[in-house]
């Protein structure tokens, strides 16, 4: 495939504007790892790509987890006995606890307490907290209202279901040239956080779009998911698309303004973590593997250990808003997600350009002049075109890849692919079937 990196759209408004236009319609959704919010999410993503939605039942057995109960919220409230109202669900869809049974009862205040969620650092947040696999009620809010509540007792209201229903996620694929894929993978479980949520979904939207409307080399799947149980759940039932993951990139918090970070794979030294990390040498930060993070751990577990890194501006729990009603639209920045998104251009033309490829001529230098390739005056010092031509055809062997000689040359990507499709257009190179 001719795509040369310099080729990508360059971000601007419009990216930047498309990109906030989905989080701010997306973000008032309470979204959970089931229910209506998670599906209406998956209804929008449709709007904008095709999307193949898929229904697991409770009670599913998945690796070793179960499918759990569906979750139905339709309201939540904490009442003075006389009827003041202290907190609203219908308000900030993070003052429920996730996953909260029904409850309508008067309570202690003691007894209240001990499901009461807030952050004493942070007085002025409401937190988000879940409950998933343990049954519970609770409220989270801000810990100024917490600790201004005196009364002895409160009317406590939650309005919810656990019923057997099913997880739902959804997946686009865009089929290439070779059956090997490049996997996304997007969490969309969490209610109205914009960065941690929100700006993958919006970047990853985007990125597909423009995938859809050119050839590919690759196959690409982008999976949109509830977090850990909905990876685990694809992965039990797409162990053969899980055996053609030639390159895998989890998606988070792709909207605040701290540079870029990438999370290597478990395997550290995969082609996608050495693309990731080529790229982001001068502007960004690469870090090792570590099981803890977001659905990466599960794709990197040893039995399936696929090449897949996570990549990211401010890692979970680096950011004071992380989890908190300040990751809203005021904290996610419409030029970031530009960034971002231009960011996995560049990932994207790597992965689609680079290849193994051998010299059709390798005894000897090929005469690169009578094909146009080479000045016509000799003697002075070689030109940053010339020694790209020549790092090509000395390293085009059938053993390395355009990465390689680009590392091995100290010189751009870029310079080396330019040098090799010329090379190629005369018929002095070869691409390599992988």
């Amino acid at each position: 495939m001719s795509l040369h990196i310099g080729d990508v759209a360059e971000t601007g408004a419009s990216d930047a504007a498309r990109l906030m236009g989905h989080v701010q319609t997306l973000f008032p959704l309470c979204r959970s790892i089931t229910g209506a919010g998670l599906r209406q999410t998956l209804e929008y993503i449709n709007e904008w790509i095709p999307l193949d939605r898929h229904e697991v039942p409770s009670g599913t057995k998945v690796l070793d987890w179960e499918i759990g109960p569906e979750w139905t919220v339709r309201g939540a409230t904490i009442h003075t006995l006389d009827g003041r109202k202290i907190v609203d669900f219908a308000e900030h869809n993070l003052h429920l606890l996730q996953y909260s049974r029904p409850i309508d009862a008067v309570v202690s205040r003691a007894e209240l307490d001990a499901h009461l969620f807030s952050l004493p650092d942070q007085p002025e947040l409401i937190p988000y907290r879940t409950s998933y696999y343990a049954e519970n009620w609770g409220f989270c809010l801000a810990h100024r209202v917490r600790e201004a509540m005196q009364d002895t007792a409160y009317r406590v209201h939650i309005d919810t279901d656990l019923r057997p229903g099913s997880l739902s996620f959804g997946e686009c694929l865009l089929p290439g040239r070779s059956a090997q894929e490049v996997l996304f993978s997007i969490h969309c479980c969490h209610p109205s956080l914009a960065n941690d949520n929100l700006s993958a979904i919006a970047v990853a939207i985007e990125l597909a779009r423009e995938l859809m409307a050119r050839p590919r080399q690759f196959t690409y799947r982008f999976v949109f998911i509830p977090g850990t149980i909905g990876a685990i759940a694809w992965l039990a039932a797409n162990r053969d698309a899980a055996a053609r993951v030639h390159h895998g990139l989890v998606l988070s918090c792709l909207g605040d303004a701290a540079p870029p970070t990438y999370k290597r794979s478990r395997r550290g030294d995969a082609l996608i973590d050495r693309y990731v990390a080529y790229i982001l040498a001068h502007e960004g930060r690469v870090v090792p593997f570590s099981p803890y993070g977001y659905d990466e751990r599960q794709y990197c577990s040893p039995g399936f250990n696929l090449p897949v890194g996570c990549l990211m501006r401010s890692p979970p729990g680096s950011f004071a808003q992380y989890h908190t009603s300040a990751d809203n639209l005021a904290f996610v920045q419409g030029a970031v997600l530009a960034d971002s998104l231009q960011l996995l251009r560049r990932v994207v033309a790597m992965i689609e350009t680079d290849a193994v490829w051998c010299n059709t001529l390798p005894y000897g230098e090929p005469q690169l002049g009578r094909r146009g390739l080479y000045d016509s005056v000799g003697g002075g010092a070689a030109a940053a075109d010339r020694m790209a031509l020549l790092w090509v055809l000395n390293r085009a062997d059938g053993a390395h890849r355009l990465l390689d000689i680009a590392e091995l040359s100290a010189m751009p990507y870029n310079e080396i692919l330019v040098a090799a499709q010329a090379l190629a257009a005369a018929g002095l190179l070869r691409r390599d079937a992988e």
